[in-house]
């Protein structure tokens, strides 16, 4: 039988240990790759295609919700799965959106973790247990959080959601450029398209709106 192959990717390295060793005490589950940020994660999925893509939200580079709509992309295969501190209906509904099949708490992680991945493997989905009050088995799809409509981030393309976080980690426009591949005047062109969308008049708000949608830590 060929065993589920799993990457991880998040920024702090004990939370990476604690899902290796999970992953490690199954088996039928192989770890094939592990990153501390989300535009790598890409990177390893697009060539080693696992089953899933256990990722945090708030990771430098590339936030886990936009990691996800890159996924979709360049590693079609992968089913991805949140693991995350931000206790969130809101957050939980952008990663559905964007095509993710589970939101865990990390608090909720020692238990429920082997029982997403069983359920995301499975191709259901699986949210943690707070927000699956509507169902009596949490390893069933659950109900989906009530949605409070399109958010200001989702009018955002997805090269302006990796741009306004570049820019909200401290990045120069030719940094982003470098980064992206772009040249600095497109940067700029987004950075402006990105200020009139979200109504802000400087990279300062712009870092305030990245820490307020879990972009970038404070």
């Amino acid at each position: 039988m060929n065993k589920l192959r799993i990457l991880i990717a998040d920024d702090h390295s004990l939370i990476r240990q604690g899902v290796r060793s999970v992953i490690n005490g199954r088996a039928e589950w192989e770890l094939c790759g592990e990153s501390d940020n989300g535009r790598a994660a890409v990177e390893l999925a697009r060539s080693l295609a696992p089953d899933i893509a256990i990722l945090d939200v708030t990771m430098p580079g590339l936030n886990g919700v936009d990691t996800i709509r890159l996924l979709k992309t360049e590693s079609p295969g992968t089913k991805a799965l949140i693991l995350t501190m931000h206790d969130s209906e809101s957050l939980a509904n952008e990663v559905l959106d964007a095509g993710g099949y589970g939101y865990l708490l990390k608090s909720d992680a020692a238990e429920l973790l082997p029982k997403a991945i069983e359920a995301v493997a499975s191709g259901r989905h699986f949210l943690t247990t707070k927000m699956a009050h509507a169902t009596g088995d949490i390893s069933v799809t659950p109900e989906r959080p009530a949605s409070n409509g399109p958010t200001v981030r989702s009018r955002l393309t997805p090269r302006e959601r990796e741009i306004l976080q570049c820019l909200a980690e401290g990045k120069s426009n030719k940094e982003v450029a470098d980064a992206l591949q772009i040249s600095p005047g497109t940067v700029g062109t987004h950075r402006k398209n990105i200020l009139g969308k979200l109504k802000a008049h400087s990279t300062a708000e712009l870092v305030r709106y990245a820490v307020r949608n879990n972009l970038i830590q404070a």
